[in-house]
């Protein structure tokens, strides 16, 4: 597809991870991309630091767009769709990454646009980003530069139903808060074994990078989470003895139970 100009409506920090990965892999040019944002000292950061074009009117982003991407908070979303619904021209393609925010909210106030919906995480601030896309009525071209956008920061799957988000921002949208929890508690508890602060940090940090790099690898032979997990826990070893407590404490289901309050939550938040 060609490239022709890409509107940020808002340019808070998921905004601001697209721009950087779709400029570091020359995706789009600076002069192709056009920001919007309330904070007049925000656009100047942006414009300083990527050299793209940007302005306080949301029309403007708006009306340049081939690509439009809605990066408001979801408290906003009416209010910036009214705003921009004579500016827009029809047939652009409209990307909207707020949460709860369903493509028939959208759709109500851009009826001739084609929209796509996404879930992206924290981590595509550092290029780490796990996103998930549904499409409602893009063309094939447009829903392949789309995922081209999304995998310019992490990686990119596509929901094939709407319903699905909610599964999605349940294990991956608030999944990191997950981990740090995990990292947070196995600081707190090698403090208490008498480790310094700078080296249980080390520890704590390395061990979870390793572990999901470890177990992205694995997955390309088809070795899954537990069979890594059975490969470091020897009989009556260390391991064995602190999953014992895990499971007396049920963490399998706490998890469980954890990720469907979240895709709840999340079925609530969008009705």
């Amino acid at each position: 597809m060609q490239k022709k100009t890409l509107g940020f409506i808002g340019g808070g920090n998921m905004a601001q991870a697209l721009l950087k990965g779709l400029l570091q892999q020359k995706i789009y040019r600076p002069e192709q991309i056009w920001v919007s944002d309330v904070l007049a000292e925000r656009l100047e950061f942006l414009r300083q630091t990527y050299g793209v074009h940007t302005s306080a009117d949301n029309r403007a982003a708006a009306g340049k767009a081939d690509i439009l991407i809605l990066a408001v908070k979801p408290q906003q979303m009416a209010a910036v769709l009214k705003e921009i619904a004579d500016s827009i021209r029809r047939g652009v393609l409209v990307i909207s990454i707020a949460a709860g925010i369903r493509t028939a909210k959208i759709r109500s106030f851009l009826p001739q646009n084609p929209i796509i919906r996404v879930m992206p995480n924290t981590p595509a601030m550092v290029s780490a980003g796990a996103s998930a896309l549904y499409n409602a009525g893009a063309l094939p071209e447009q829903m392949q530069e789309a995922l081209r956008i999304f995998e310019s920061v992490g990686k990119a799957v596509v929901a094939e139903q709407e319903e699905l988000l909610d599964a999605v921002t349940a294990v991956s949208g608030s999944g990191p808060a997950y981990f740090f929890l995990l990292m947070e508690e196995m600081l707190k508890a090698a403090a208490e074994l008498g480790l310094d602060e700078a080296t249980a940090r080390a520890l704590v940090l390395q061990t979870a990078k390793g572990a999901a790099l470890l177990a992205e690898e694995a997955a390309g032979r088809g070795e899954t989470p537990d069979i890594l997990r059975k490969k470091v826990t020897s009989p009556g070893g260390t391991t064995e003895a602190a999953l014992k407590v895990f499971g007396e404490y049920s963490f399998g289901p706490m998890v469980r139970q954890a990720l469907l309050a979240a895709a709840r939550r999340s079925r609530e938040l969008s009705a």
